[in-house]
């Protein structure tokens, strides 16, 4: 088992509690809900926390307001210092396992 190291963003100053379309996928309720994002950028996994998102009641498929993305995008730019920085066991698929 290998470990990869991964930085995490903590995100505050989002505004909170934006109405939603019923969900693309199955017409579910769409409720907002702050959760963790996982991005691979530049070969590096990084979480940005706190993230607002829709999230569907009934599938669970989440939603990104553009302005949120466009905020996420921007501090991948800057690439200013994480909040911390986590250690998460990486393990390799294998087909048949016992």
């Amino acid at each position: 088992m290998n470990t990869i190291d991964f930085v995490c963003w903590y995100n505050n100053n989002m505004p909170t509690k934006h109405q939603y379309d019923d969900c693309f996928f199955c017409g579910g309720v769409v409720e907002e809900r702050r959760l963790p994002r996982e991005i691979r950028w530049q070969g590096k996994l990084l979480v940005f926390e706190d993230v607002p998102m829709g999230v569907c009641t009934q599938c669970g498929e989440k939603f990104l307001r553009p302005e949120v993305a466009k905020k996420i995008d921007a501090m991948l730019q800057s690439m200013k210092q994480p909040s911390r920085t986590l250690r998460v066991p990486v393990y390799q698929y294998q087909l048949d396992v016992a």
